[in-house]
């Protein structure tokens, strides 16, 4: 009995001793907890304001910044330039432009030509031509002048052998041998209508070898002396050009009328121009016109127009006459005739190469608002006025690249925009 007493008493003071220690540590942990707890929020409170502070810092140098830049003039020229020059387009140095040839040209309403293409070709000078024949049927001996050659008045071309001129030579040598004896004599020893048989005949048979091609000079030289000479003769030029034909060959028998040469002076050409008939093409004499071959122009004008159809081609010749002083066109070459028309009022237009098509298919050119200074504008295309195209939507006066305008849009390109979406 004492015993289960005792333990009891044991367990009540050990739980009590229990109790006191938990009461201990909580009455002396709270102050701790409290003390830590606003620690915490005191350092929280100090970085609040301190971020506020720099946050304010930071806005009132910004605020500076703004400030400074809205009062200084030349920094809101440059960012205003530089965002124009993005925007709208570029500016080259004067270096520049001079390095890759671009040309500015201010344009203006003027009267242009339209244009009517027509193929064409090249033919000899029919009223300077000459063609070079025997009159009577001939054997070639030998050629003086080749194809290509350029030939003077008078120049010998080719020598020919003919029976018909060795009678004829022989006949005037007989004629003329007779006429100076009888000359001779006079009146009181001939008759009067002897005299003038023998005057007739004579000059019967000079006439006879000037129709067959013989030159006054070689009938002179005609005599006893060089009679193995009979029956040759030479054929000359009867004007200065160039031989376009030589067809034969030399031992060649050719009959009368045959082309042995065909010399032609190429300083003014004739050009046939065909035209569908279906073609409502108004021209007449002297019409304007210009012929162009291998990238070179011509001036040209209208000189014939046949009213007839051709039955092989099926087309209307109109005949041009070109200038060819710098002798570059030559019979039988292909050429693009363009006939020219006047427009009835002034339009605007410019060289082809200063168009540039945008990145969406529209037309634009370079204007130069300020020197060196260059934006691409859209604009509408009109005729086409030759090597020059009509343009709607520019003031007079504008200022445009109208060479080089390739360049200037790689120099935007390159610069990173696209002038043509602005």
């Amino acid at each position: 009995m004492n015993t289960v007493i005792k333990s009891k008493i044991l367990v009540l003071a050990i739980g009590s001793i229990f109790l006191e220690l938990l009461s201990y540590n909580q009455v002396y942990a709270l102050p701790l907890n409290t003390e830590n707890k606003t620690s915490v929020q005191r350092q929280q409170e100090v970085d609040e304001h301190k971020h506020d502070n720099e946050q304010e810092h930071k806005h009132s140098e910004n605020k500076h910044d703004d400030l400074t830049h809205q009062n200084n003039p030349i920094n809101n020229q440059k960012n205003d330039e530089t965002e124009e020059e993005h925007e709208e387009g570029i500016t080259l140095s004067p270096q520049k432009l001079s390095l890759a040839t671009i040309k500015v040209d201010s344009i203006n309403p003027e009267y242009h030509f339209s244009t009517v293409y027509a193929p064409g070709e090249v033919k000899a000078n029919g009223y300077s031509s000459y063609v070079v024949s025997p009159r009577t049927e001939s054997v070639i001996i030998s050629r003086h002048a080749a194809l290509g050659e350029h030939v003077e008045i008078g120049q010998t071309l080719v020598t020919l052998f003919s029976e018909t001129v060795a009678q004829a030579q022989a006949d005037y040598l007989i004629a003329s041998t007779e006429w100076r004896r009888i000359k001779t004599l006079g009146n009181k020893t001939v008759s009067e209508s002897r005299l003038l048989q023998a005057q007739t005949t004579y000059k019967a048979t000079y006439g006879r070898l000037i129709a067959l091609g013989l030159t006054e000079k070689s009938i002179a030289n005609i005599s006893n002396k060089d009679i193995s000479t009979f029956g040759q003769y030479s054929l000359i030029a009867q004007r200065e050009g160039v031989v376009l034909l030589d067809d034969f060959i030399q031992g060649q028998r050719v009959a009368a009328g045959d082309t042995i040469m065909m010399i032609a002076d190429e300083k003014q050409l004739w050009v046939e121009a065909r035209v569908s008939p279906n073609k409502n093409l108004q021209v007449s004499i002297d019409s304007e016109a210009y012929v162009t071959f291998e990238g070179q122009a011509y001036n040209a004008k209208v000189i014939q127009e046949a009213h007839t159809i051709d039955p092989i081609t099926r087309t209307r010749i109109i005949r041009l006459a070109v200038n060819n002083e710098d002798d570059n066109l030559h019979s039988g070459m292909f050429v693009k005739v363009n006939f020219k028309f006047a427009t009835q009022d002034k339009v605007m237009a410019v060289p082809e190469d200063a168009l540039i098509r945008s990145a969406d298919g529209d037309w634009t050119v370079f204007v130069e608002d300020h020197p060196g200074e260059f934006k691409a504008t859209e604009i509408k295309l009109g005729r086409s006025l030759g090597n020059l195209r009509e343009i709607i939507g520019l003031d007079s006066g504008t200022r445009i690249v109208t060479k080089g305008a390739f360049f200037v849009a790689s120099e935007i390109a390159k610069s990173g925009f696209d002038p043509h979406n602005h």
